[in-house]
């Protein structure tokens, strides 16, 4: 392929370019420009297509001067079973002299790994430095994805999975096993109890995870709903979090778990303190004494896919590929 042309790089080129460490790098920048208002993005607009089915859109700018492109995802509910990927997309960029697209990139894996980089740099900069159980709830795809990258930001002594299908949280459990201290956490209420770090990574559509088994001191990442109606946690754990948002304007959007709550008159628009971005460029604090629970609430936005997506592209122009 000449390096002008247009790079198309499948799931396994990004697997191959977009490495976990780098990618966690890659998103703590956006979501700090993104807070310092450099970038420019749209709410993610959807298409229903009947039951089950939607096409979303996301587009954006890296910077009034940098890349921009967008994200277009189908999500089909009857395509989620065991083997069967649920999401399919691209990732398309444009260049920003001449406006022409460079490169196409398999929008599902960047998906997979930005999310949970996401994840990592939330947990680096919100969770207790002393924290040493991660709870990972849900045995889907984000599942793998959040155990290569929180690792990376903390050093767990335990790692519990829970997942409805305890035979499948076994799986994940024996996959794992001899690289990080996985255990299957059969008890839910018991294992968030226990959790320092707790990540939601389910489809639930009511919630799975209550305020009253969390104690004092714990983070949460709230990532499986990405849209008003499915939730994962109950109100009375959003109104006593320190409720930080990647995007406060996507949080108002779209934001299940705070919209419910906000509803029900447990808590006001002011209850999200912050985007991570303003917490990592010092703006706002993020956790403010070791009792607090602390509270991230991961939607996505399209500038963690474009700078990755652009980071892919730059490492392949360059010849690391």
């Amino acid at each position: 392929m000449k390096r002008s042309e247009l790079a198309v790089f499948d799931a396994e080129d990004v697997r191959a370019l977009l490495d976990y460490p780098s990618c966690i790098a890659v998103v703590r920048e956006a979501m700090k420009a993104l807070s310092r208002g450099e970038t420019r993005q749209l709410l993610r607009t959807m298409i229903h297509m009947g039951e089950g089915r939607t096409f979303a859109q996301m587009p954006g700018a890296l910077s009034d001067s940098g890349m921009f492109g967008a994200k277009m995802i189908s999500v089909f509910a009857e395509a989620g079973q065991p083997g069967v990927r649920r999401h399919r997309g691209l990732v398309t960029m444009f260049e920003p002299s001449e406006g022409r697209p460079v490169c196409v990139a398999d929008a599902e894996e960047i998906t997979h790994i930005r999310t949970a980089a996401a994840t990592a740099v939330a947990t680096d900069a919100l969770a207790r430095a002393d924290s040493r159980i991660l709870l990972l709830v849900g045995i889907g795809a984000q599942v793998h994805s959040h155990l290569e990258a929180l690792p990376l930001v903390r050093d767990f002594d335990r790692i519990l999975i829970w997942g409805r299908d305890l035979s499948r949280a076994q799986a994940v459990v024996d996959r794992w096993s001899g690289r990080l201290p996985v255990e299957v956490g059969a008890d839910l209420e018991a294992a968030a109890g226990a959790a320092d770090v707790i990540c939601t990574l389910t489809g639930a559509r009511e919630p799975i995870l209550f305020g009253k088994w969390v104690r004092p001191g714990t983070h949460i990442n709230i990532v499986g709903s990405s849209g008003p109606g499915p939730v994962e946690i109950d109100g009375e754990l959003v109104a006593t979090s320190r409720y930080i948002a990647d995007s406060r304007a996507s949080a108002l959007d779209a934001a299940a778990e705070f919209l419910n709550a906000r509803s029900a008159g447990l808590v006001t628009d002011a209850h999200i303190v912050a985007e991570i971005g303003e917490v990592l460029l010092g703006r706002v604090a993020g956790r403010e004494n070791g009792e607090q629970i602390t509270l991230y609430k991961s939607l996505g936005h399209a500038v963690q896919d474009l700078a990755a997506a652009a980071h892919i592209y730059a490492k392949h122009q360059s010849g690391n590929a």
